[in-house]
């Protein structure tokens, strides 16, 4: 979410920065907020004055009343009820007129990073750079349900009869994989200096908007029935949401974090088709990254982030490739953001295994996050997230790129302590 103030000075600045997202439908709002916010500050500075002269008015009542003007003090008795009529009316306008600027302020984008190439959707993401040398081998790569199926690792149809499409068992080594990735991942960031935290899996609705535009929350979040409670689509959501109308001292910034939880979409008109039910599935698990710094700090934090996605997968053995996301495909409130894709042997492509992004201000404004600084003032921090690892999607990246030729799974190095020193899972 933009400062209102930067919104009233620079109308034609944000209204580029529609353009260049292509949500021209957007572009009326801007000179709404404009108006209304005029007219919300112009009814606040009325009810002001108003309510100065009503108490100097009810003071001037006692006064005439111990003088004996009876009649004075009436007239003044009503015209300070006048007034009181008055300043409801004028409270009741604020308060309807600052609900629609903040709900117009909720959907108009934040400003995008000049580097950020312009492109109407994710057709228009353009790769940076390649890590790894993707190779193809000269035997045939099965679907990773096959690969994971001869592991006798995963079981689709009981899961199915259970809770439906877009669920799975993991069984066995396969299950054992599945945690080693996350224990690793987790030691991983640690190593880098990262908090392991563990946090809520479910989060108020107000925190929810604070965090995310509302297409991403339609599009993602379950809800608790009969309750104000929402099931968790990222931990990054609750991370944030730690620090709601919070002042932070400065000296503790960057606040550099690391989660695991478990994780349930929506996944709305997707079921993993691709991947035979285990691409995009509405409950997995993942580790995550998260930093709050000074806004001065967080480019180089972005970099570091995603440097970090290259370094683990590149542990593993996995080619990857960073994708930067065009302005068409960033989500309102991100600045900037870039995926990491892992190369598929049987699909001969990349495919999305990490996101990393900067937010700006945008969630600490919604949030009310303030840091306070050595001088005593208070201003918002940045905040920023990326995926560390989230099977089964990082499982798809294993299996294919550690796939034999005679149906074992080289497990890499780095994964065989928490293995139990296994080197290959046998089918």
């Amino acid at each position: 979410m933009l400062d209102i103030r930067f919104v009233r000075e620079n109308p034609d600045a944000v209204k580029e920065n529609i353009r260049k997202k292509f949500q021209d439908a957007k572009l009326p709002l801007v000179d709404e907020v404009i108006e209304k916010d005029a007219a919300y500050r112009a009814a606040l500075s009325q009810a002001e004055t108003l309510r100065a002269q009503r108490n100097k008015l009810s003071k001037s009542i006692g006064a005439l009343m111990a003088q004996g003007k009876k009649e004075e003090a009436e007239a003044v008795k009503a015209q300070v009820k006048a007034q009181a009529d008055s300043l409801k009316q004028l409270e009741e306008e604020s308060e309807a007129l600052g609900a629609r600027v903040r709900e117009i302020m909720m959907v108009i984008p934040n400003m995008i990073d000049p580097s950020v190439p312009i492109g109407p959707d994710d057709s228009c993401n353009v790769e940076a750079a390649r890590f790894g040398e993707p190779a193809v081998p000269d035997f045939p790569i099965p679907y990773p349900t096959e690969i994971m199926e001869k592991l006798h690792g995963i079981a689709l149809d009981s899961a199915r009869r259970v809770a439906g499409h877009g669920f799975y068992y993991l069984l066995g080594d396969v299950a054992r994989l599945h945690e080693a990735v996350l224990a690793y991942a987790r030691d991983f960031m640690i190593g880098k200096g990262f908090t392991y935290v563990i946090p809520p899996f479910m989060m108020h609705g107000a925190v929810v908007q604070g965090v995310m535009s509302f297409p991403e929350m339609d599009a993602m979040m379950y809800k608790i029935e009969g309750e104000d409670l929402y099931l968790i689509g990222t931990s990054e959501h609750t991370m944030i949401g730690r620090f709601v109308d919070q002042i932070l001292p400065e000296e503790q910034l960057p606040l550099t974090l690391t989660s695991y939880s478990p994780c349930f979409r929506k996944e709305k008109g997707a079921h993993g088709l691709e991947e035979r039910g285990v691409y995009r599935i509405h409950q997995f698990e993942k580790q995550e990254m998260i930093v709050v710094c000074r806004p001065e700090e967080s480019m180089d934090w972005y970099e570091k982030m995603w440097r970090y996605s290259v370094e683990l997968f590149r542990s593993l053995d996995i080619p990857v490739r960073r994708l930067d996301c065009c302005s068409g495909d960033l989500a309102d409130l991100k600045v900037k953001s870039c995926d990491i894709e892992a190369w598929s042997p049987r699909q001969q492509k990349y495919f999305e295994v990490c996101s990393c992004s900067n937010l700006g201000d945008a969630q600490s404004r919604r949030l009310k996050i303030r840091v306070k600084d050595a001088q005593g003032k208070n201003y918002l921090p940045h905040t920023l997230n990326n995926t560390v690892v989230a099977p089964p999607r990082m499982l798809i990246a294993l299996l294919e790129n550690n796939l034999q030729a005679d149906g074992r799974v080289r497990v890499p190095e780095v994964l065989r302590p928490y293995m139990g020193g296994k080197e290959y899972l046998e089918p």
